[in-house]
This record gives C-alpha cells, structure tokens and sequence, in this order.
C-alpha cells in the first residue's frame, strides 16, 4: 500500500526594507516582517514587498511616514500612512493593503 503525501506549496516574498533619515532597530524590522508576511494569507501571488520607513520633520507630532509596495504576478498595490509611530504606520499601510488585495483577488476571479 502506497502513501502519498501532498506537500503545500511555500512561496515566501521578498522583503525589502529600507529606513530613511534614521537607523531602523531590530524591533521595528521584526515587526515590519511580521505585518507584510501576514499579507500572504490575502493573496499567496505577492513576489516582492518593498517597504520605505521615513521621519519626515523630527519635531512634529504625526511625523512617521511608512509606505508598502507589492509587486504581484500581473502589476503593484500600493499604499502610504503617516502617524505617531512607525509602528501605527505599518499597520495602517498593511490593513489597507489587505482590502486591496482581497479587491484584486476578486477581480481576478471574476475574469
């Protein structure tokens, strides 16, 4: 008797993140990972997630910009939040992402 095992496919994106005008902390990467990773559950097509940290005037409240780019099988979602905190930014930038991709997968669908 023979036993077949059927293995899940794993596609793991790329993850690019890139901080300007500051040095990103470990943390802060750690948690950027785990928000964009979490994007998979949406749409397993995402090939490549690039994401742009950046403090725009020190001094100011409201001051941390975050922007996510995908690049899926057939074009790029984008989206850009800025808030108190890097962490605020990300998570804005990944739930709007999120309804984006759940859009395109029934758009896809539907063709």
């Amino acid at each position: 008797m023979l036993i077949q095992e059927q293995k899940k496919k794993e596609v793991f994106m790329d993850i690019k993140i890139q901080s300007i005008h500051f040095d990103a902390t470990d943390k802060l990467e750690a948690f950027v990972q785990k928000k964009v990773s979490k994007l998979e559950k949406y749409f397993d097509g995402i090939m490549t997630a690039e994401v742009i940290l950046k403090v725009i005037k020190p001094e100011t409240a409201q001051n941390k910009s975050a922007s996510i780019k995908l690049i899926i099988k057939n074009g790029e979602l984008f989206a850009e939040k800025i808030a108190d905190t890097f962490e605020e930014a990300v998570d804005a930038c990944s739930e709007a992402l999120g309804k984006q991709l759940v859009k395109y997968k029934e758009k896809v669908r539907t063709k």
